[in-house]
Parts: structure tokens; C-alpha cells; sequence
């Protein structure tokens, strides 16, 4: 493949005889030397290159886009998404130089100014040159935040040296002038690419539509939305980076539409794009738009979702800025009995009532315990748990041998109480062991019931099965999330009913944070609301509800 070629008729047959498609690229030549600070020295009439897994797929003769390997689309997409790992979609074959060539370059930085082409072949020269050696310096410098001055005269030797400026190397440049804004760097590497590539794939895409909606050309990067469209499903940073761009310029109609959009296509907003709406419609007159602001609380209720304190403030800033309603917000903790210090509104029960404890407990039964043949694995004793009588906790932890003192603490506490306690473990721990001491077990058998379930059986499923048959005052110990189970629930009402039980019901760890007597979710009753919010943002899912609440009430 040749970036840029100078061919006479001879080498345009050749390269015609190979399948190689030609273009005229007067426009690509200018913007190439400008943004990569090449001289042109010589007219070239023809653009020539053959795709390679390098580079994306060309125009072909009939202008149809066809889709590059999936490989590529894995490494630009986590590119876009700021995922820079070395080596990432390695073959087997190439493991071998890669991991010579990451030992290599691990403690190297990139140079801090442009270097001469010279220079470069030095360096590479220094690398045992490697076929990578421009690939992981480009990565290193993204991940260094260089000047792109700097990728731009490792392209420019690229290009003098070989004649081809691969696919993921102006992905990767790409990558370095949207993390630094570089609106007109950008354009030109978007030019140069609708003049190769009929079709790019979503990381490339992505780039390119985060750095321009973050422009004074954000409007370009709604078009190449609609484009994309065409031809797949956009990302959802796409997506986001469009509806953040168009609320930024107060056209929250448009923001909505695009959010409307991505929600019919199944993806799942971040909590940077729903802070958005709320950060840019504050002191807007807009029912509708209110009316969606709503809707995205109750988003966060319905999904169990906590903001941080930085979206939260946005939460709080809106209200308060709404024409003429007088709203008022005051952060707090709420009482153990569930009452609101602020307002003095009771806060909803974490209860079910009798009607839906027992929906749950049916759904459960056939969508999470036959539904899954968890029956197929047990013995008939094993399907009599929970017969034992009226339980009051259910105590099982997946990780139990790891926190063995904390459950011979946690069942003389609750010896104490009389609390009628089951422990549901597994029949390996009936043998004598360092880590299940037969001394201590049988100490702990005299104070509390225990299940040994057969070793192969899903002793999740029991907590849930046993709790469940105790009633619903049963509370259940265990730092498993249960996630695989609320999956297997077939309805939303059901999963919704799951995570209220599990949030009143389950308690994390002895000593640890109790279930709350109240629900910990975003609540209203109209002229209030109650957001329970964590100080900081948590990416993976927490045992920890939140302590903190915003309480906003409208002051007649």
C-alpha cells in the first residue's frame, strides 16, 4: 500500500492487474503536506493502495463500503473509548515480539519535539526494528499527552521512508488531536479518510464525531451521526458526545431527540450525558423538557442508580432554578426510622407488600430455581431447605473460608440476640482443614443451624430459596450481588420488586451495613424529592448503599 505514489502508465497497469484502486488526490496531497509538514516536491496524479490488516478497506469501483476485520474495529473502538493497552488483539504468533517489544518500550517516552526522519530511523533502529515500533510510539504518545507536532513528524518519516501511512497509525493520530481539541487536524484527517474509505469502522467513527461535536463544528459531527446510521449502529459515545454538543448550544429538543434515539437502540445513557441535561437546562421554561428531567430520576429509581455528588449538585442547581416554582434543597442524612430531618417526610418502606412478596417468591421459584434445573443438581434433602421453621436470617458468603473468623464472630453475636440463624455452607467444610477447624465448626453448629448443600450444588440459589420460604421478615447475609439471578427474572416488574427486597433484606457483612427500614432509592411525593447520592463516582457495582441524601422540597 502507498500513501502517496507517483506512477506511470506501467505501474498503474501493474497495480490495476493487482486489484488496486486508483483516485485522484490533488485535495488529499494538500491536506497530507499540510497537516503532516510534508513538502510537496513532485505532481502525483494518482492515489494507489491496497487494503492489508493495516488499513481499512478503500472505495472499491462500484462505491460500495465494505466493513474491516473485527480485529481493527476492537483496537480503534478502545482507542475512542480511551482504552490505550499495548498490544491489544494480539495474534498468538506475534506474542512473542510484542512482549519483547513492550519490555522495550515500557520505561521509554516519546521524544518531546518533532524529530527529523533521521532521527526516527535512529530510534527505530535502537528497537531491533520492529514491524510495531510506530504503532506502540504513537500509543505512548497519546498515553503521554504529546504534542501532536510530534506524531506529526514520526507520520512524516512513515510516509518518506515506506510510501504508507497505515490505517490504525491515523486512528492513532486521530486519537492524539481529538484528546487535544485539535479542531483543524482533525478536519484534515476526515477529509483524507472520506477520500480513501468508503466505510470506517465504530472506533474511527467515534473518534472523529467526539472531536468535532467538542468544536465550533459540532454540527459536522451530527451529519457523520446520521451517516453512520446508515450503515451501523453508532456507539454510545457517539451518541453522547452529540447530545452533550447540542445541549451545550441550548438545542435541548434536539438533545432529547438524540437521547430518545439512543435509547430505542438499547443503549444505556452514562451518568456524564444525564448530568448534562440537567447542567444545561437550568432557568429553562419548558414543560416538556422538565417532564424529561423528571423521567431521568425516575430513571435512577427504577435502576437502582446513585449519582455522585457532582451530578447531584447539577440535580440540585436545576430545581432550584426553575421559573417560578421555588424550589429548596438541603443535604442530609436520613433517620434510621426512614424520617427526613429536613421536610420530616417519611420515606418509603423497604417492605413488599403481601402481594408482592408473593409475585417475587413465585417468579423466583420458576425463573431462578427451575428455570436454571438447579433441582438437577441437588439430593431430595437438599429440596427440603428452608423446612427447618421459622428462620429469621440466612447467612451463606461464596468467599466463606476467606472470612471464616468473621463467621464464627458474626454467629456468636447473633447467639446472643437469639436470633434463629441458618448457615448454608457446603460439605467440604465437615472436613477437617486449616481452613474449616472441626473444633470450631461444632461450637458454631451448637449456636446456629447449618445446610451442607452437595459441593457441585448452587448454594446462591438456596439463600434465596430458603429466605424466601421463611417469610418476609427473613434477612439473608452474603457479599454476593445476586446479579446472575435478577438477570434470570423474565419481567421488569419482577426485577424491580427483586431489588427492593434484596436492598431491605440483604445484609453485607458481620459487623457490616445493616438493611435499611427504608428504601434507598430516588422517591417523590410531588412537591418533594428525595436522591440518595455517593460523594464520589463508582464505576463497578457497590455492596454500599448511600448514606448521604439531597432533599428538595417546593416552598409554597
Amino acid at each position: 500500500m502507498a500513501f502517496f505514489s507517483q506512477t506511470g502508465q506501467q505501474g498503474m497497469q501493474a497495480l490495476l492487474g493487482k486489484c488496486r484502486i486508483i483516485w485522484p488526490v490533488i485535495r488529499c496531497q494538500q491536506l497530507f503536506a499540510a497537516s503532516l509538514n510534508i513538502p510537496i516536491q513532485q505532481k502525483f496524479n494518482c492515489l494507489s493502495f491496497m487494503a492489508s490488516d493495516s488499513t481499512a478497506l478503500p472505495v472499491n469501483s462500484k462505491g460500495v463500503g465494505v466493513f474491516p476485520a473485527k480485529k481493527r474495529s476492537q483496537e480503534s473502538k478502545e482507542i475512542s473509548e480511551g482504552k490505550l493497552h499495548l498490544f491489544s488483539g494480539a495474534s498468538k504468533k506475534k506474542v512473542g515480539s510484542q512482549a519483547l517489544l513492550k519490555r522495550r518500550f515500557i520505561r521509554v517516552q516519546p521524544p518531546e519535539k518533532p524529530l527529523q526522519a533521521e532521527e526516527w530511523k535512529k530510534l527505530r533502529e535502537e528497537c531491533q526494528s520492529l514491524e510495531t515500533f510506530e504503532e506502540v510510539m504513537l500509543k505512548s504518545m497519546i498515553k503521554c499527552n504529546s504534542h501532536v507536532d510530534v506524531a506529526k513528524s514520526l507520520l512524516t518519516y512513515v510516509a518518506k521512508t515506506s510510501g504508507d501511512i497505515g490505517y490504525n497509525l491515523l486512528v492513532k493520530y486521530l486519537a492524539l488531536c481529538v484528546q487535544q481539541q485539535k479542531t483543524a487536524e482533525i478536519c484534515d484527517v476526515y477529509d483524507i479518510m472520506k477520500m480513501r474509505f468508503k466505510t470506517l469502522e465504530s472506533g474511527a467513527y467515534s473518534l472523529l464525531i467526539r472531536g468535532l461535536s467538542n468544536s465550533d463544528k459540532w454540527r459536522m459531527a451530527l451529519a457523520l451521526l446520521e451517516d453512520v446510521k446508515k450503515v451501523m449502529t453508532p456507539s454510545r459515545t457517539s451518541y453522547e458526545s452529540c447530545i452533550k454538543a447540542a445541549s451545550r448550544h441550548q438545542e435541548m429538543s434536539l438533545a432529547r431527540e438524540l437521547y430518545h434515539d439512543m435509547l430505542a437502540k438499547d443503549l444505556v445513557p452514562t451518568l456524564d450525558v444525564l448530568q448534562a441535561f440537567f447542567d444545561f437546562s437550568r432557568g429553562m421554561e419548558d414543560a416538556d423538557l422538565k417532564k424529561e428531567l423528571f423521567d431521568i430520576l425516575l430513571y435512577l429509581r427504577d435502576n437502582q442508580i446513585y449519582p455522585h455528588g457532582t451530578f447531584m449538585r447539577s440535580i440540585k442547581l436545576w430545581f432550584e432554578s426553575i421559573p417560578g416554582e421555588n424550589w429548596r434543597g438541603n443535604l442530609t442524612n436520613i433517620k434510621p426510622s426512614g424520617e427526613c430531618p429536613v421536610c420530616h417526610h417519611q420515606l418509603e418502606d423497604s417492605n413488599l407488600t403481601e402481594e408482592e412478596y408473593n409475585i417475587l417468591k413465585e417468579r423466583i421459584t420458576a425463573d431462578v430455581i427451575h428455570g436454571r434445573d438447579t433441582f438437577r443438581k441437588t439430593s431430595p434433602q437438599e429440596r427440603t431447605v428452608g423446612n427447618e421453621g421459622v428462620l429469621e436470617l440466612v447467612l451463606f458468603d461464596m468467599q466463606m473460608k476467606k472470612v471464616f473468623p468473621d463467621l464464627f464472630h458474626a454467629i456468636n453475636c447473633l447467639a446472643k440476640e437469639n436470633v434463629r440463624l441458618l448457615v448454608l455452607g457446603r460439605k467440604h467444610m465437615l472436613v477437617n482443614s486449616s481452613n474449616w477447624k472441626q473444633d470450631v465448626m461444632k461450637e458454631m453448629q451448637n449456636k446456629a443451624d447449618f445446610f451442607f448443600a452437595e459441593n457441585i450444588s448452587e448454594d446462591d440459589t438456596f439463600l434465596l430459596y430458603a429466605t424466601l420460604r421463611s417469610g418476609k421478615h427473613c434477612r439473608f447475609v452474603t457479599r454476593d450481588f445476586l446479579r446472575d439471578h435478577k438477570a434470570c427474572l423474565s419481567d421488569s416488574l419482577t426485577r424491580r420488586l427483586f431489588r427492593k427486597w434484596q436492598r431491605g433484606h440483604q445484609i453485607v457483612a458481620f459487623p457490616g451495613i445493616p438493611a435499611f427500614n427504608y428504601d434507598c432509592v430516588v422517591q417523590t411525593t410531588g412537591d418533594t424529592w428525595h436522591i440518595p447520592y455517593k460523594d464520589m463516582f463508582e464505576e463497578k457495582y457497590s455492596y454500599q448503599v448511600p448514606r448521604k441524601w439531597l432533599c428538595l422540597q417546593q416552598k409554597q
